[in-house]
């Protein structure tokens, strides 16, 4: 049975639906069912906009659809300043990888500590089958320097940012054996909450 994996983004796709895959599972994305539609995310919070993506991408596919939304937030930033649900998207702005690098280490430097911001990313997953919709929010803590690497991270380009203060590198500089190592728990609370509820499928 197939089961619809609602992003475009490369990186969810690495991190999570390429893993269920590995696993055996039937997984599609957006992109190989040639589905372009933008869904108005106009939650509050990144697992209602989840739930909103799941419904809708469910309708489009008729598939069991599997979504996910996050949203950041950062110690001592002002409310007006927090990204929220709105990581990639500044006054109305979404902004390219670079832009986006450079937005964040300007926070760092108003805001930061010693060139160092402290937050963390609330995570909202949404599984949504036979009308049934599963739910998982998971608050993953997170540090961002005002210096960067190199490496881009497809997808995700606060990675060349985000300090590993375990290993003293950049989240982006990581082989995959260290990634798995410090990012498996949270990664893995994601992953078996899904086959918890794709299993019964």
């Amino acid at each position: 049975m197939k089961i619809l994996f609602a992003t475009t983004n490369p990186a969810k796709v690495k991190t999570y639906a390429s893993r269920l895959i590995e696993k055996g599972y039937e997984i599609v994305t957006l992109k190989d069912l040639k589905i372009d539609i933008d869904v108005e995310e106009n939650g509050t919070t990144p697992l209602e906009n989840a739930i909103i993506k799941a419904k809708e991408y469910h309708k489009i596919s008729n598939l069991p659809t599997i979504a996910m939304d996050e949203g950041l937030y950062l110690d001592g930033v002002p409310e007006n300043l927090q990204p929220g649900t709105h990581v990639r998207r500044v006054n109305g702005k979404k902004l390219t990888d670079e832009e986006m690098i450079t937005h964040y280490i300007n926070l760092v430097n108003q805001y930061g500590i010693n060139g160092k911001l402290t937050g963390y990313f609330q995570k909202g997953v949404a599984i949504l089958n036979d009308n049934q919709i599963d739910t998982i929010e998971i608050k993953a803590p997170r540090c961002f320097s005002n210096t960067r690497c190199e490496t881009i991270t497809i997808g995700y380009p606060l990675a060349s940012i985000q300090w590993m203060e375990e290993l003293n590198k950049y989240k982006a500089e990581l082989t995959k054996e260290e990634e798995n190592k410090l990012m498996s728990k949270e990664q893995k609370e994601i992953l078996d909450f899904i086959e918890s509820k794709i299993a019964r499928n």
